[in-house]
């Protein structure tokens, strides 16, 4: 996506050595004052990249957990990466990301070595059907934010409430005029899951995310991450979006997110 002067457009730009300004289409979609999590979910990984890289190794990244502190503000982040537990073979890394001074969201990565393992790779999960034989979804209709509004979303006519598959891509880049690896351009699509195969419709009730947890069996490639998602509504006022991960060659991994389900006051 670019821009009318045909510069292309972003979800961040870098405002210092780990400081990024998100831009308009980062709006969320429950409050479009707040960031949506998912492009900044992509921005953290891109953070433990540049991390990585300052030093060689061959880990690969294979659980990512985010904890959602409280609102996200539309507002300029830092995000600092520490390494937790160093080694050769296994590695434990927590960033954080802080704006005005607060923490709003705290991530742990493992890393694991990769090792050849082709002969013996396998799994009873199929592939979802390709993004071109799905139909685009204008996922903007019901849902608001500059995020949603960016994305180009293939979804699966779903057979009942909470319950359907979709692929999603975006041609804005993740942080302007930097590269973003395969994975954090993929993971900036992952929470995009909570909006795909709603139980209630969000105009009257609210079931945000706390957290987001991905765990990946393979390194996904491609331009679109595959949600293949179930939402389920507890009756206390809990909920869990639960998504199998593929990318074009199959899957991926899974994603988890705990919800908050309370009803929208209207006057």
């Amino acid at each position: 996506m670019t821009t009318p002067t045909g510069a292309r457009e972003s979800y961040y730009e870098r405002t210092g050595e780990n400081r990024y300004k998100p831009t308009a289409h980062a709006g969320g979609a429950w409050n479009t004052a707040e960031q949506h999590f998912s492009p900044l979910a992509g921005v953290v990984v891109h953070e433990i990249d540049r991390h990585l890289a300052k030093r060689p190794g061959n880990l690969a990244l294979v659980r990512i957990s985010y904890d959602i502190l409280g609102p996200i503000a539309l507002d300029e982040c830092e995000i600092t990466v520490e390494t937790l537990r160093p080694g050769r073979t296994i590695e434990l890394l927590e960033a954080a990301v802080v704006i005005g001074g607060r923490p709003v969201v705290r991530t742990r990565a493992w890393l694991m070595a990769s090792l050849d393992s082709a002969s013996v790779a396998d799994t009873p999960v199929g592939p979802l059907p390709a993004p071109d034989e799905l139909t685009p979804w204008a996922m903007n209709e019901a849902w608001n934010g500059g995020y949603v509004s960016s994305i180009d979303v293939r979804r699966m006519p779903p057979p009942r409430k909470g319950r359907t598959a979709a692929w999603v891509s975006s041609l804005v880049d993740l942080v302007a005029g930097e590269p973003s690896s395969p994975l954090a351009s993929y993971v900036a699509l992952v929470d995009t899951a909570n909006g795909i195969a709603v139980q209630q419709d969000p105009a009257a009730w609210m079931f945000p995310n706390l957290d987001l947890t991905i765990h990946l069996h393979r390194q996904p490639q491609g331009r679109w991450t595959g949600l293949d998602t179930t939402v389920t509504f507890g009756p206390t006022g809990q909920g869990l979006t639960s998504s199998v991960l593929h990318d074009i060659n199959g899957p991926v991994g899974n994603a988890e997110q705990i919800l908050t389900v309370r009803p929208l006051a209207h006057s």
